[in-house]
């Protein structure tokens, strides 16, 4: 066992590595050493100690991996949900220094301490993982050990086994491996094979074959438009803006057009002059438009996704189901308004929660739709598979968290979200957002497309469809109830051993 300012020394490393094996950087192989170091620093430790060394770690996790908060709200709100999230990270690695402390007397074998101890710790943090992704107040699902991994060989798994799998399979293997390393009396050639072997046995998981079902012809627009909170821009201006990136696309064969969240800044329902600006966009294109407005009914306003077809006008819409509090909404705004009413106050009107599927028939093409935050939202996405999309359209407003001269890494972190999506639905994501990072996603996680940040433009392409449905659409719940029954039975198990060590002593 470490000196506990070593132990807190190998936290703060840890918490900075984990955040390296997320984008922009995603430096995905370091996700590994990182959570070895943090398991390190909590053996021998008891539940207090545990959760000192996970606050350190969880801090300097999470006050990196989203410092793209502070670009226009400043400190508080950054400080306020980087610590929120710390805490609950403490409470979790807690319950792992019980389990990595007690457990080799719960299994005193070498078969307990190198098969049991890491499946009930990886249990344990996806326990923690899977709590904080939908409380309090719908949760926030950034952060997972699963997202940092897009783009690496390891990302097939998700398909198989959802997210919260995908984490658990992650830290299990970091677990076992270290396990391995620290066995006393293991010969060397036995922690290599069995390292190599765990590694290939993930690997060896085949992807999930996506069987195409035709394809559509998306034109999906990012208008670089000025679209944050706190820009000061004439009413239209942004509805221009995306306009402008449209109308090159007439003469192009197209099936649907896309813009991205709050593209249409005047709700064209409540405004005849927005109204005639979607219909002739549409009618020169040819083609249906999918638009994100703020809209207001019944004296509540909603984010919401519309589907526009010219002459007709709104033909279906989705309001958005997660709104972000505290940004889109304040909850129990009167207590929290006591602590800082100016911040508070920034948030001048609460968006409903909406109530209405996520999914479109676009002239027989089911599409899927994500507004933003959505995308990360594990209930969400299941619903709108199970509603029968053949497609993902996943709208954002990214123009609050960076600038062409400051960018930061929320764009590519969102863009990661939505890469293992589309693995793990087998379907195509078109990722499109006001400012960027836009790209269309094939239902492997390879690039179909993709425009640079802060560039009007459009693509123009054939993205596949699929009816396929994946082991993790059905399943990733159930998984994560299993890891993480196993997790809170596995530290249950530890203490009774402890006990019974006291006790006898």
């Amino acid at each position: 066992m470490f000196p506990g300012w070593a132990a807190l020394l190998l936290a703060a490393g840890s918490g900075y590595l984990l955040d390296a094996a997320f984008p922009d950087r995603g430096w995905w192989p370091i996700l590994f050493p990182a959570v070895m170091l943090l398991f390190l620093a909590l053996r021998g430790r008891n539940y207090w100690w545990g959760v000192l060394i996970g606050m350190v770690a969880g801090s300097t996790f999470w006050l990196v991996h989203i410092q793209w908060l502070t670009r226009y709200l400043g400190p508080v709100p950054w400080l306020a949900l980087g610590l929120l999230e710390a805490i609950f990270f403490s409470l979790g690695t807690g319950l792992i220094a019980l389990a990595l402390t007690w457990g080799p007397v719960a299994w005193p074998t070498r078969l307990g301490r190198i098969g049991m101890i890491p499946v009930v710790v990886a249990g344990l943090w996806t326990l923690r993982e899977g709590i904080t992704a939908v409380w309090p107040y719908g949760g926030f699902a950034w952060g997972r050990a699963a997202l940092s991994q897009s783009e690496s060989p390891f990302a097939p798994l998700v398909a198989w086994l959802g997210m919260s799998g995908l984490s658990f399979a992650l830290v299990w293997l970091a677990a076992f491996i270290l396990a391995l390393i620290l066995e006393p009396g293991l010969v060397l050639r036995w922690r290599i094979v069995g390292s190599v072997g765990a590694i290939a046995v993930l690997l060896a998981v085949p992807a999930w074959p996506t069987i195409s079902s035709g394809t559509t012809t998306i034109a999906a627009v990012q208008g670089n438009a000025d679209a944050g909170l706190f820009a000061n821009r004439p009413p239209g201006e942004i509805l221009s803006d995306h306009v402008s990136a449209t109308l090159p696309l007439e003469g192009r064969d197209v099936d649907m057009i896309v813009w991205p969240e709050n593209a249409a800044d005047i709700d064209p329902e409540r405004s005849p002059d927005a109204a005639r600006i979607l219909d002739a966009v549409s009618e020169r294109i040819g083609a249906p438009l999918v638009t994100g407005t703020i809209t207001e009914r019944d004296a509540t306003f909603y984010n919401t996704s519309l589907l526009w077809k010219p002459g007709q006008g709104v033909v279906d819409y989705y309001d958005k189901a997660h709104p972000v509090p505290f940004a889109e909404y304040v909850p129990d705004r009167a207590f929290w308004r006591g602590f800082a009413p100016d911040l508070i106050d920034l948030v001048g009107r609460d968006y409903g929660i909406g109530r209405t599927d996520n999914v479109f028939d676009i002239d027989g093409v089911i599409a899927g739709i994500s507004i933003c935050f959505d995308i990360a939202d594990d209930g969400l996405v299941t619903k709108m598979i199970d509603s029968g999309a053949q497609v993902v359209l996943a709208q954002t407003n990214n123009a609050d968290f960076g600038t062409v001269d400051h960018p930061t890494d929320e764009s590519a972190q969102q863009l990661a979200i939505a890469r293992l999506r589309a693995i793990e639905t087998g379907r195509s994501v078109v990722n499109i957002s006001t400012v960027g990072e836009s790209a269309i996603v094939r239902p492997d996680g390879s690039t179909q497309a993709s425009l640079p940040a802060f560039t009007a433009g459009a693509m123009v392409e054939p993205v596949t469809l699929s009816d396929t449905v994946t082991p993790a659409v059905p399943l990733g719940r159930s998984i994560e109830w299993l890891v993480a029954g196993v997790g809170s039975a596995g530290v249950v198990l530890a203490l009774m051993a402890r006990r019974r060590r006291r006790t006898g002593a």
